[in-house]
Protein backbone atom coordinates (compact mmCIF):
# COMPACT_ATOMS: atom_id res chain seq x y z
CA UNK A 1 0.00 0.00 0.00
CA UNK A 2 1.22 3.59 -0.62
CA UNK A 3 1.11 6.46 1.75
CA UNK A 4 -1.70 8.45 0.41
CA UNK A 5 -3.48 4.64 0.23
CA UNK A 6 -3.19 3.87 3.48
CA UNK A 7 -4.08 7.74 4.58
CA UNK A 8 -7.44 7.41 2.59
CA UNK A 9 -8.57 4.35 4.18
CA UNK A 10 -7.91 5.95 7.63
CA UNK A 11 -9.90 8.98 6.69
CA UNK A 12 -12.74 6.23 5.82
CA UNK A 13 -12.26 4.20 8.93
CA UNK A 14 -12.48 7.78 10.97
CA UNK A 15 -15.92 9.07 8.93
CA UNK A 16 -17.32 5.24 9.78
CA UNK A 17 -16.43 5.71 13.12
CA UNK A 18 -17.83 9.13 13.17
CA UNK A 19 -21.47 8.20 11.62
CA UNK A 20 -21.30 5.41 14.15
CA UNK A 21 -20.86 7.65 17.14
CA UNK A 22 -23.99 9.60 15.52
CA UNK A 23 -26.13 6.78 15.44
CA UNK A 24 -25.27 5.68 18.99
CA UNK A 25 -26.02 8.69 20.54
CA UNK A 26 -29.35 9.06 18.08
CA UNK A 27 -30.14 5.78 19.35
CA UNK A 28 -29.92 6.73 22.97
CA UNK A 29 -31.46 10.32 22.65
CA UNK A 30 -34.49 8.49 20.98
CA UNK A 31 -34.88 5.43 24.03
CA UNK A 32 -35.27 8.28 26.26
CA UNK A 33 -37.79 9.87 24.00
CA UNK A 34 -39.45 6.48 23.74
CA UNK A 35 -39.75 6.17 27.32
CA UNK A 36 -40.85 9.47 28.03
CA UNK A 37 -43.80 8.90 25.87
CA UNK A 38 -44.32 5.39 27.08
CA UNK A 39 -43.70 3.38 23.54
CA UNK A 40 -42.28 0.81 22.37
CA UNK A 41 -39.95 -0.18 20.00
CA UNK A 42 -36.36 -1.06 18.65
CA UNK A 43 -33.77 0.97 17.54
CA UNK A 44 -31.96 -0.16 14.68
CA UNK A 45 -28.34 1.69 13.50
CA UNK A 46 -26.59 1.54 10.36
CA UNK A 47 -24.48 4.05 7.94
CA UNK A 48 -25.90 4.45 4.49
CA UNK A 49 -24.88 6.93 1.76
CA UNK A 50 -22.18 8.68 3.97
CA UNK A 51 -24.67 9.11 6.83
CA UNK A 52 -25.89 7.88 10.27
CA UNK A 53 -29.07 6.02 9.77
CA UNK A 54 -31.23 5.18 12.58
CA UNK A 55 -34.73 3.57 12.26
CA UNK A 56 -37.39 2.96 15.44
CA UNK A 57 -39.46 -0.63 14.56
CA UNK A 58 -42.06 -2.30 16.38
CA UNK A 59 -42.32 -6.05 16.66
CA UNK A 60 -46.63 -5.26 17.90
CA UNK A 61 -49.20 -4.55 15.63
CA UNK A 62 -50.11 -1.46 17.58
CA UNK A 63 -50.57 1.88 15.92
CA UNK A 64 -48.32 3.53 18.85
CA UNK A 65 -45.18 4.48 16.88
CA UNK A 66 -47.67 5.60 14.09
CA UNK A 67 -48.02 8.97 16.64
CA UNK A 68 -44.18 10.08 15.91
CA UNK A 69 -45.07 9.96 12.13
CA UNK A 70 -47.78 12.07 12.46
CA UNK A 71 -49.65 13.63 9.52
CA UNK A 72 -47.43 13.25 6.33
CA UNK A 73 -44.73 13.35 8.47
CA UNK A 74 -44.46 15.79 10.09
CA UNK A 75 -43.82 14.49 13.59
CA UNK A 76 -41.26 12.51 12.29
CA UNK A 77 -39.55 15.66 10.55
CA UNK A 78 -39.75 17.68 13.31
CA UNK A 79 -38.36 14.38 15.59
CA UNK A 80 -35.22 13.97 13.14
CA UNK A 81 -34.20 17.70 13.53
CA UNK A 82 -34.54 17.27 17.62
CA UNK A 83 -32.28 14.32 16.98
CA UNK A 84 -30.06 16.00 14.74
CA UNK A 85 -29.60 18.85 17.63
CA UNK A 86 -28.93 16.32 19.89
CA UNK A 87 -26.12 15.03 18.13
CA UNK A 88 -24.51 18.13 17.25
CA UNK A 89 -24.60 19.02 20.88
CA UNK A 90 -22.94 15.79 22.12
CA UNK A 91 -20.33 16.20 19.23
CA UNK A 92 -19.95 19.84 17.84
CA UNK A 93 -20.54 18.59 14.58
CA UNK A 94 -23.50 19.03 12.30
CA UNK A 95 -25.07 15.91 11.61
CA UNK A 96 -27.23 14.73 8.57
CA UNK A 97 -28.80 11.68 10.11
CA UNK A 98 -31.66 9.83 8.33
CA UNK A 99 -34.57 8.84 10.92
CA UNK A 100 -37.27 6.55 9.98
CA UNK A 101 -40.46 5.47 12.15
CA UNK A 102 -42.53 2.35 11.87
CA UNK A 103 -40.90 2.12 7.92
CA UNK A 104 -42.61 5.33 6.62
CA UNK A 105 -39.57 6.36 5.07
CA UNK A 106 -39.29 3.10 3.72
CA UNK A 107 -42.04 3.28 2.08
CA UNK A 108 -41.94 7.06 1.41
CA UNK A 109 -38.92 6.03 -0.73
CA UNK A 110 -40.30 3.47 -2.47
CA UNK A 111 -43.34 5.69 -3.64
CA UNK A 112 -40.79 8.57 -4.92
CA UNK A 113 -38.78 6.15 -6.33
CA UNK A 114 -41.57 5.12 -8.60
CA UNK A 115 -43.09 8.94 -9.19
CA UNK A 116 -39.14 10.08 -10.52
CA UNK A 117 -39.37 7.06 -12.62
CA UNK A 118 -42.64 7.65 -14.16
CA UNK A 119 -41.76 11.81 -14.78
CA UNK A 120 -38.38 10.31 -16.26
CA UNK A 121 -40.35 8.25 -18.71
CA UNK A 122 -42.69 11.17 -19.52
CA UNK A 123 -40.25 13.62 -20.24
CA UNK A 124 -38.43 10.98 -21.98
CA UNK A 125 -41.51 10.03 -24.35
CA UNK A 126 -42.91 13.91 -24.39
CA UNK A 127 -39.63 16.13 -24.88
CA UNK A 128 -41.20 18.71 -22.06
CA UNK A 129 -39.85 19.20 -18.99
CA UNK A 130 -42.09 17.67 -16.03
CA UNK A 131 -42.87 19.57 -13.13
CA UNK A 132 -43.54 18.02 -9.75
CA UNK A 133 -45.41 19.26 -6.72
CA UNK A 134 -43.61 20.71 -3.88
CA UNK A 135 -41.71 18.03 -1.59
CA UNK A 136 -39.56 18.24 1.61
CA UNK A 137 -35.69 18.20 0.64
CA UNK A 138 -35.65 14.16 1.76
CA UNK A 139 -38.02 13.48 -1.00
CA UNK A 140 -36.90 16.08 -3.31
CA UNK A 141 -33.42 13.75 -3.14
CA UNK A 142 -35.34 10.23 -3.52
CA UNK A 143 -36.55 11.64 -6.77
CA UNK A 144 -33.31 13.25 -8.02
CA UNK A 145 -31.88 9.86 -7.30
CA UNK A 146 -34.82 7.73 -9.80
CA UNK A 147 -34.47 10.58 -12.45
CA UNK A 148 -30.62 9.79 -12.68
CA UNK A 149 -31.18 6.54 -12.43
CA UNK A 150 -33.21 6.65 -15.55
CA UNK A 151 -30.63 8.74 -17.01
CA UNK A 152 -32.25 12.14 -17.28
CA UNK A 153 -31.60 15.25 -15.48
CA UNK A 154 -33.29 17.04 -12.86
CA UNK A 155 -33.37 20.18 -10.15
CA UNK A 156 -35.27 21.74 -7.88
CA UNK A 157 -37.02 25.29 -8.17
CA UNK A 158 -38.51 27.42 -5.66
CA UNK A 159 -38.68 28.30 -2.14
CA UNK A 160 -39.43 26.36 0.80
CA UNK A 161 -41.56 24.81 1.26
CA UNK A 162 -43.28 25.73 -1.89
CA UNK A 163 -39.89 23.93 -2.78
CA UNK A 164 -40.58 21.49 -6.36
CA UNK A 165 -38.40 19.02 -8.67
CA UNK A 166 -38.51 19.58 -12.21
CA UNK A 167 -37.29 16.36 -14.41
CA UNK A 168 -36.00 17.90 -17.67
CA UNK A 169 -35.87 15.82 -20.72
CA UNK A 170 -32.87 14.83 -22.89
Amino acid sequence: MTEGTTSAAAEGADILTRLEQEGEIAADYLEGLLDIADLDGDIDMDVEADRASVSIISDSKSRDLQKLVGRDGEVLEALQELTRLAVHRETGDRSRLMLDIAGYRAGKRAELSELGAEAAAEAKSSGESVRLQPMTPFERKVVHDAVKAAGLRSESEGEEPERFVVVLPA
